[in-house]
Formats: C-alpha cells, structure tokens, sequence
C-alpha cells in the first residue's frame, strides 16, 4: 500500500489518513508532494490523484482519494486494527464526529491553517471562535460519553480528524479555557499530540 501525501508542516488532510495508516501497523510507502509550488505540484499532484489532491492511497491498481474515504477504506482492510469501536452507538457518533471536522468549522480552518513550524499567539475572529467553542463541546460531549481517553475510549478514526485541530489550538496559542473548557478538552489536545504515530509525523516536518 502507497500512501501520497503532501508538505507535512502543512497538509492537515494528508495527516488524518496518515495516522489511522499508521495505527494499522501496516507496512506502506510515503509518497511526498512538496505544496505551495504552484507549477510543481500541481504537475505531480495529477501523477498520483484523480483529483490533483491529497492525500491518496493507492493498493494495487485501486487509487482511493479524500481522507474520510482513505479512513474507511483502512477501517474494512485492516479490521484488526479498530480504527472504530466495535460498540455501534460509539461507531455512529464518532463518525459523526469526524464528518463535521471534515466538512465543517471553515473560519479555523481558514484563519488558523496548520503551520507546525510555527508558533505565535494570534486574537482569532468572533467566527472563529464560536468554531473553538463548538469543538469544545464535542470533545466534552464524547469523552463524557466513552469516558475516555480518546473521543470513543481508544484511539479511533475520529482522533485521527481532530489531531489537526490541536496542532492549530498550539500554533496559535488557543486556550481553551477561554472556550469552554474546565480541562478535559484541553488535555485531551495534550493526548493527541503526544501519541507516538503523531510525534513520528512532526519529527519528519520538522526534521
């Protein structure tokens, strides 16, 4: 199994699949695509995806794009691994979970990309904040629920959505506190990034 993702200082999309590829124990290839080369990557980009996006798994003559899909696709080729819960309540809110990361709080994904070279303390917007709040509740919401200490109990897909979501909350020196939070939130962040697949992620970034 290859797996084609792009700079991993910056491409959030291509960390989630990682993680959860990662997580199988699997062995698979990285294929890295330098971003923000306009003209490079675009050009090499289209070698690998259908869409000239990452990130992309490719198993044999299958090519499978868009992280939620690559997730998926791993949960059912390597069941072994649990990449969901067996519990199917815990199944259903964690993938609803994940979806509303996938498809929602545009204003942090906007105003707070990943940058994990970078470290700063920023004033975010009233949007973005009612996104940090939202997320806040969620992760409040889920750990109550699985008591932990991930959002379904173990280490699940949904974890492997929000992992970007806490670099962006230490990049930009967000406290959740100032959110919501009475500190489960807050270290469960702390949680996500200090996971052994996480750490091997930035060590490669920053290296």
């Amino acid at each position: 199994m290859e797996i084609v993702i792009g700079t991993k200082r910056w491409s959030s999309w291509s960390l989630r699949p990682w993680l959860a590829l990662k997580h199988t124990g699997a062995t698979f290839t990285e294929t890295l695509v330098e971003l923000r080369h306009a003209e490079t990557s675009e050009a090499e980009l289209a070698k690998h995806s259908p869409t000239s996006l990452v990130p992309v798994v490719k198993d044999g003559d299958l090519v499978v794009w868009d992280s939620l899909a690559i997730c998926e696709y791993l949960h059912e080729t390597y069941p072994e691994a649990l990449l969901w819960p067996a519990d199917p309540a815990l199944r259903a809110i964690g993938r609803a979970a994940a979806a509303e990361m996938h498809s929602g709080f545009s204003a942090l994904r906007g105003e707070c990309p990943m940058e994990l070279e970078t470290r700063k303390v920023v004033d975010i917007s009233p949007a973005t904040q009612a996104d940090v709040r939202k997320i806040v509740l969620r992760w409040n919401q889920l750990l109550e629920r699985s008591g932990g200490p991930f959002l379904l109990g173990k280490w699940s897909i949904a974890d492997a959505f929000y992992t970007p979501v806490a670099t962006r909350f230490r990049t930009y020196g967000i406290r959740l506190s100032n959110h919501g939070d009475t500190g489960a939130a807050e270290a469960y962040c702390e949680r996500l990034l200090q996971t052994p697949e996480y750490l091997a992620w930035k060590a490669d970034a920053l290296a």
